[in-house]
C-alpha cells in the first residue's frame, strides 16, 4: 500500500507537470487534502482547467500516467462539461483528475483549493431531490421483492442493499451530510445505523432475503414520515404488500 509520503510526492509532481503544460491553465487540489480531512488513506484528487482540446489533452496526460507513473487502469466518469479520469498507480494509489474546459473551471463545493489559474464563480452542486431518492427507493423495494419471486437470490440481494444505500441518502440529506457513496454514512446518528444492521442480508435464501427487505422497508417508512409524511401515507399500502405475503418476516411498523 502507498504512503502519505508517496501520495504527496506524486501529486506534487503531477502539479509541477501541468503547471509546465501549455494546455493547463489551471489547476486545483480537491477532495479530503482541500478540506484538511486527508488521513492516511486519502488518494489524490485534482483539477485541471483546459485552454484548447480536452479529448488530445486527456490522452497527452493518460500516456504520462502510464509512461511515467506506471499506470494499471483508468476509467472516466462525466459530469457536466468536465470529464473526472481515474487512474490506478502502483501501490493502491487512486489518481483522480477533472478536466474541464477553461471556461468552467470553478469549485463546486468547499472540497477545492486553487493552485494556480484564475477559476469562475463557485457552482455548487445541487443536491438530489428527495422525491426522486424516495421514487428510487421505492423502486428497489418492488424489485427486490420481484427478484426473490423469480427465484433470482442474488439479484435480491443486489436490490435489497441498493435500497438500504437509498435509506442512507435520504437520511444524509435530511441532517445535511453528503448523500453519494454512503460519503455521510459514518456522521449519521447510531440508533439509526443500528436499525439498518438488519437489513443486511446474511445469507441467500428466501426467507433470510425476505426478512432483510423488510427491515429494509421498515428503514425506508420510518425516513419518509420524518421527511414527507404524506408520500409515506401514500406509500405505506404497496409497501405493506411487499412485505405481506413474506413468510418468517418481521411486521412492518409505523413509527
Amino acid at each position: 500500500m502507498f504512503s502519505a509520503e508517496e501520495r504527496d510526492t506524486i501529486r506534487q509532481r503531477l502539479l509541477d507537470l501541468a503547471a509546465a503544460d501549455p494546455m493547463i491553465v489551471g489547476a486545483a487540489i480537491t477532495g479530503s487534502q482541500a478540506t484538511g480531512d486527508e488521513d492516511r488513506w486519502s488518494d489524490i484528487d485534482l483539477a485541471f482547467a483546459v485552454d484548447g482540446s480536452l479529448a488530445v489533452t486527456m490522452q497527452g496526460w493518460t500516456d504520462r500516467l502510464y509512461d511515467d507513473f506506471d499506470a494499471a487502469h483508468h476509467w472516466d466518469l462525466p459530469s457536466g462539461s468536465a470529464v473526472y479520469r481515474v487512474f490506478l498507480l502502483p501501490e493502491c494509489l487512486e489518481v483522480d483528475i477533472a478536466f474541464t474546459p477553461a471556461a468552467h473551471f470553478a469549485p463546486h463545493g468547499p472540497s477545492w483549493r486553487t493552485v494556480f489559474g484564475n477559476p469562475a464563480q463557485p457552482q455548487p452542486a445541487p443536491l438530489p431531490a428527495p422525491d426522486h431518492l424516495a421514487g428510487l427507493a421505492w423502486h428497489h423495494a418492488l424489485h427486490a421483492w420481484i427478484s426473490i419471486q423469480r427465484n433470482r437470490l442474488w439479484q435480491a440481494e443486489y436490490w435489497v442493499s441498493a435500497l438500504r444505500s437509498h435509506v442512507i441518502a435520504l437520511t444524509s440529506l435530511r441532517l445535511g451530510h453528503p448523500t453519494s457513496y454512503a460519503k455521510g454514512a459514518h456522521l449519521l446518528p447510531a440508533d439509526l445505523t443500528e436499525a439498518l444492521q438488519a437489513t443486511l442480508v446474511r445469507t441467500l435464501d428466501h426467507a433470510e432475503l425476505h426478512r432483510a427487505l423488510t427491515a429494509a422497508i421498515n428503514a425506508l417508512i420510518a425516513e419518509l414520515e420524518r421527511t414527507d409524511p404524506a408520500l409515506a401515507n401514500r406509500l405505506f399500502p404497496a409497501l405493506t404488500e411487499l412485505a405481506g405475503d413474506q413468510p418468517c418476516h418481521a411486521p412492518i411498523h409505523r413509527s
